[in-house]
């Protein structure tokens, strides 16, 4: 065991595994559900748990601003004041300088923001952020990182990847310097640049973090060069580590980054889709205002085993997402959260019985039907 992974078994480049917290084990592949604000929307805690969940992603940066880190921490850490009883993984707001860029400006020593809330003027660290999820009582933090839209030019990347491989030393440093239960990972960069992605790799490894992102991908560019750089990623860091890709969220893309060694995900979009009423089955995704589906007695997917397929009919859920009830919302995101929890637990299960082929194979056939 190395940061607190173990590696169990592995079956076509795909890895499964265990990441030792201090609030659980997490059996990998695993999905985060993200909860920016502490909370997974439409559900409670105890029904994300119960779908499945082995852990949950908060963001730092909007509990900083909202209800703010010396609130949840008199209140005894994130887990104690959102009752969740589970790992928590904190993003470090990089997604958020690329999210509100007018709003945020890059400096040699860290970012300046302008609140998206009401315009206070705050300037965060790599040190203040490791400070931040320190205190909220984060399980996995993550370095403050920059990256680069796609397409960027190569001066820009390469500015971007020595920015974050600067503020990367500093948050190790920094984490070792005070007391933090949880444990550190960097955040590889480089765009869609294989010497840069080898550089921010290779730097990154040096600073010897407990597990390692992979960053700046799935924002545009073409499929052929995200794979390329998540097989140079996974060549080059450690075995002996946990690995993440940011932000990765559609089913056909996870399996081939499971596939290349990616251990943990996270994405808002089972959840988000859910409430715009796009439900995914084993079949394709329904678009659950259509017409048709007025009088469809059926449930969304028949091979579902998740309370909302076992109880109602697509009738009943397109009547409750054009009267726009709240029902609506809840029952959709059960419906799509335990499609996504699910497809995880089949490929841990798989890897360990060495046929993660057969069933990526599956799955992916499946979803080609385009009819469900």
């Amino acid at each position: 065991m190395s940061g607190g992974f173990s590696l169990v078994d592995e079956d076509a480049g795909a890895r499964a595994g265990a990441i030792a917290t201090a609030h659980g084990t997490i059996l990998t592949p695993a999905f985060a559900p993200v909860a920016s604000q502490g909370s997974v929307k439409a559900l409670t805690h105890r029904q994300v748990e119960e779908l499945g969940a082995q852990l949950i992603l908060a963001n730092a940066y909007h509990l900083f601003l909202r209800p703010g880190t010396e609130t949840i921490q008199a209140l005894g850490g994130l887990h104690r004041f959102i009752s969740w009883k589970k790992p928590i993984l904190t993003d470090s707001g990089g997604f958020q300088i690329y999210s509100l860029s007018p709003l945020a400006k890059v400096k040699p020593d860290g970012v300046a923001f302008a609140s998206h809330l009401d315009g206070t003027k705050l300037f965060l660290t790599p040190e203040a952020v490791v400070d931040i999820q320190a205190a909220l009582g984060s399980d996995i933090m993550m370095a403050l990182d920059v990256f680069t839209p796609y397409p960027s030019p190569d001066e820009k990347t390469a500015d971007a990847v020595a920015t974050t491989t600067r503020w990367a030393g500093r948050a190790r440093d920094h984490v070792r310097s005070i007391e933090a239960t949880g444990r550190l990972w960097g955040i590889t960069q480089g765009g869609v640049s294989a010497e840069l992605r080898k550089r921010s790799t290779a730097d990154l490894v040096e600073l010897d973090f407990d597990g390692y992102a992979v960053g700046g991908l799935g924002l545009g560019e073409p499929k052929s060069l995200l794979f390329e750089m998540l097989e140079q990623s996974g060549a080059a860091l450690p075995k002996d580590k946990s690995r993440y890709l940011m932000g990765m969220g559609y089913i056909p893309d996870i399996l081939e980054a499971v596939e290349r060694g990616v251990d943990l995900f996270d994405c808002v979009l089972p959840t988000r889709n859910a409430r715009t009423g796009s439900l995914f089955t084993s079949r394709g995704t329904i678009a659950i205002k259509n017409q048709k589906y007025a009088r469809d007695e059926r449930p969304l997917d028949p091979g579902c085993a998740c309370y909302t397929c076992r109880h109602f009919s697509r009738a009943y859920l397109r009547h409750l997402y054009e009267r726009g009830e709240i029902a609506s919302a809840v029952l959709n995101t059960i419906h799509n959260l335990h499609y996504y929890l699910d497809i995880f637990a089949n490929i841990r299960q798989s890897i360990q019985f060495h046929s993660f082929q057969k069933l990526k194979s599956r799955i992916l056939d499946g979803l080609k039907d385009g009819s469900p």
